[in-house]
């Protein structure tokens, strides 16, 4: 019987926060530390002549200026790309250009000042003279790969790094010259610029004596940018190399990436033997965070008569920006065309894709990485479709859903979903939202002459990437395993180390209640550590929604051999068999079964692992145990989500009247921590579909380069969401969980973007769906 794994357990990290006493890279002091500012381009493409820089190492307070040849001389490698696929072309990426090389996007480093503070270190800046020749700039996922685009790399022609398709052509091309309806749709999934509250930070410090450094870096896998540093970067042992990601205030994926600031502050640690602390500016990190999304696609789906789906064939320009950062291919390949199915059987799928460079900001995953982007185009196509044989979106959506009986289910794109119930989802929808009843209300809004439209979506995730031989073979260097260790100590107090990286998501709840539920103990004897290389183990860190899927079960996996050892020991000492001894749920005792008054405590068991004066000849002392956990294949959540919107007719301005999601992300540890990642991700989602853009003009500017012009969600424009699931437990791992984190912004962006279209009465709409391009469509199709 579970205690605690179902039970919504408030975060035992909040009070911390709260008070204000979290451990942040940007709050890190150490004695003698010194402030690294690095020199951005102005410029999105030109080439460096020359970089003088005597006037700023002249000024009082600079220690040291250092330009990108300095740096290579000095072995610094490039900057990896840890996703190849097949005949994929790289571009070299320097962490500091060198003077012959040119800058490739706005922000692009040119030189670096290390200062006895930020403030004289910014001032060193303004001190650099940098001699520029420029260079034509290129734009636009699919015109750059145009015979007239300016070219970024000389490797990469046609500004073109790798393409790759999948599914069945053959199956396709039948489909659609059978078809008896096509619908067709072009679309663009806009750049989005990640804003996690904590800007990113990195300090190092070199201990010149053992020749080691240990570096802080706001990452959300402190274990693989640890690894990439050792071999490709920065050529420090691996052995030598601490890494330690502290509190991180948000992710959203922009900080899985290695970035050229965890290459320069090591390194010019190590050069004046100090340490050395860099921490962005917002400005910084709008134009050095890699962005999200970003593709230009063409959509095509073939329909029988019936509303019977038969074909699929979509084709996207994936702009990576100027360089290819640590996992960019990953995301609109394995990520992105594996889940062109959906929820539905299309037997005849066909995806192909190019990845193109523009002199923009890199573009790697950002919340649901690929997935949010597929489902876009699908729920999109999906609507289309449906008006086109005259059936109700859910009807159409019905016909074409997979059956629960059809589990597990081959796509016709890789995959092979694990478990689900699609016909209930919608069921629970319908029922949530009342449907029927919103119908009705619409039409009447309607004959009033106001603008008022209902959206929705059925989507799916690949959660939890796995496993390491089918990410090997895809083109990932590294593997995607988990590991885990519970160490019990003599008192009976629990540490937990996981290779899994908590930034907002309560893993120091969540993995606590999963351990304390396995050794039948107290929460509040469990403590959970992560981040810190030199204290757990080599793990793959947080990304892809995995954490409770792979790195929970690793810990699953660790405290079940914790629960064997003990029960030899207590058996041993109670002079009974093992096979008759157990964990009494109700009592808390390790006992021989029903025989209550033979038990011994947990802590007299732990005590006894370490006095070892009285344990089985043929086990070793101590009670501490490891597992590294590599799932079989990837979880599948997957949700149903229904939005409502209102349209003012003489302004444009939308209003979100009511949202309902409902989510089958398999068993739930923490109902109240999984409910607020998924509100907040529907939050994100609808920030996507109504406000968020990155826009670059002609000249490769980033016009919406701050707060004041890149518009992020509020609180105050969305109502109450209610939320409700089903659970379909997945196979796949010992807890049946799946991934939580990501499936509400999967969902929300095109949830919002079709209720927008439904309300207008048009086709469709590219976002963000701003008050200003409403008005205008409505000056054009007078609306309903």
């Amino acid at each position: 019987m579970s205690k605690y794994i179902g039970a919504s357990v408030k975060r035992v990290e909040d009070p911390r926060f709260v008070q204000g006493k979290g451990s942040y890279v940007a709050n890190l002091h150490r004695p003698g530390m010194a402030s690294v500012a690095v020199l951005r381009s102005p410029h999105a493409h030109a080439r460096v002549l020359a970089v003088d820089t005597a006037e700023a190492e002249a000024l009082d307070g600079v220690i040291a200026v250092f330009t990108g040849q300095q740096l290579v001389d000095g072995g610094v490698g490039h900057m990896p790309c840890g996703w190849q696929v097949p005949d994929i072309q790289v571009p070299e990426r320097w962490p500091v250009v060198p003077v012959g090389d040119a800058v490739r996007h706005v922000g692009d480093s040119v030189a670096v000042v290390v200062a006895e503070n930020a403030y004289v270190a910014e001032d060193a800046l303004q001190l650099i003279d940098v001699e520029y020749e420029e260079l034509p700039v290129s734009l636009d996922a699919r015109a750059t790969t145009s015979d007239e685009a300016a070219q970024l790399h000389a490797n990469c022609p046609n500004n073109t790094s790798y393409a790759w398709a999948l599914g069945d052509e053959e199956a396709k091309d039948a489909a659609f010259a059978a078809a008896a309806h096509v619908v067709e749709l072009d679309l663009v999934n806009q750049r989005l610029i990640p804003n996690a509250m904590e800007p990113r930070a990195c300090a190092a410090q070199w201990d010149a004596a053992m020749e080691e450094m240990t570096v802080w870096t706001t990452s959300q896998n402190p274990h693989p940018i640890r690894l990439l540093l050792a071999a490709f970067t920065l050529g420090i042992p691996e052995n030598k190399l601490r890494v330690i990601s502290p509190d991180v205030g948000g992710g959203f994926g922009s900080k899985i990436f290695h970035y050229p600031e965890e290459v320069i502050v090591p390194w010019v640690a190590r050069e004046v033997n100090r340490p050395i602390k860099w921490v962005a500016s917002r400005t910084e990190s709008f134009m050095t965070d890699s962005q999200g999304r970003d593709h230009v696609t063409n959509v095509r789906m073939a329909i029988e008569e019936d509303g019977t789906i038969t074909g699929l064939h979509v084709q996207t320009w994936a702009d990576q920006g100027a360089y290819l950062s640590t996992f960019a291919p990953l995301i609109p390949t394995a990520l992105y065309i594996t889940l062109l199915s959906g929820l539905y059987k299309i037997p005849g799928i066909w995806g192909e894709m190019w990845g193109t460079l523009t002199n923009t900001v890199p573009v790697d995953a950002y919340r649901g990485a690929g997935r949010p982007e597929a489902s876009y185009l699908l729920e999109r196509i999906m609507e289309l479709g449906a008006a086109k044989v005259g059936m109700d979106p859910i009807e159409f959506r019905r016909k074409n859903l997979i059956q629960k009986e059809d589990f597990p289910y081959q796509t016709p794109v890789a995959f092979q979903y694990d478990s689900g119930d699609y016909v209930a989802l919608f069921d629970t929808l319908e029922e949530l939202s009342d449907y029927a009843g919103l119908k009705e209300e619409r039409e009447r809004k309607r004959a009033k002459g106001k603008l008022w439209g209902i959206g929705l979506s059925g989507c799916i995730e690949a959660s939890g990437p796995a496993p390491s031989a089918v990410a090997g073979s895809l083109g990932s260097a590294v593997g995607f395993w988990e590991s885990g260790s519970v160490r019990v100590h003599p008192s009976g107090k629990v540490s937990v180390f996981t290779g899994s990286h908590s930034h907002g998501q309560g893993h120091e709840t969540t993995f606590a209640q999963v351990v304390a539920d396995e050794l039948n103990i107290d929460i509040g004897d469990v403590e959970v550590i992560h981040g810190d290389t030199g204290r757990v183990p080599f793990g793959m860190g947080t990304y892809g929604s995995r954490s409770a899927a792979v790195g929970g079960s690793a810990l699953v996996r660790s405290a079940e051999k914790i629960r064997e050892k003990m029960i030899r020991i207590a058996a041993h000492q109670m002079e009974a068999d093992p096979d008759d001894v157990e964990f009494n749920d109700e009592t808390g005792q390790i006992q021989v079964k029903g025989a209550p008054d033979t038990g011994m405590g947990f802590g007299d068991v732990a005590f006894a692992a370490y006095t070892a004066h009285n344990i089985p000849g043929d086990i070793e002392p101590g009670l501490e145990e490891s597992a590294f956990y590599d799932p079989a294949n990837f979880t599948f959540p997957n949700s149903a989500h229904l939005a409502v919107v209102s349209i003012d007719r003489d302004t444009g301005e939308i209003t979100l009247e009511k949202y309902f999601a409902v989510d089958d992300v398999g068993n739930v540890i923490n109902p109240m921590i999984v409910n607020g990642q998924l509100v907040g991700g529907v939050i994100q989602g609808v920030g996507q579909a109504l406000w968020e853009h990155g826009i670059y003009d002609e000249q490769g500017q980033l016009v919406t380069g701050s707060m004041m012009d890149y518009a992020m969600p509020r609180a105050d424009a969305f109502p109450a969401i209610e939320t409700d699931r089903i659970e379909t437990p997945s196979p796949h791992n010992p807890l049946g969980v799946k991934g939580a984190g990501e499936m509400g912004t999967i969902a929300a962006t095109v949830t919002v973007a079709n209720a927008v279209v439904d309300a207008l009465g048009i086709e469709h709409m590219e976002m963000p769906l701003t008050a200003e391009k409403v008005w205008h469509a409505i000056q054009s199709s007078n609306g309903h």
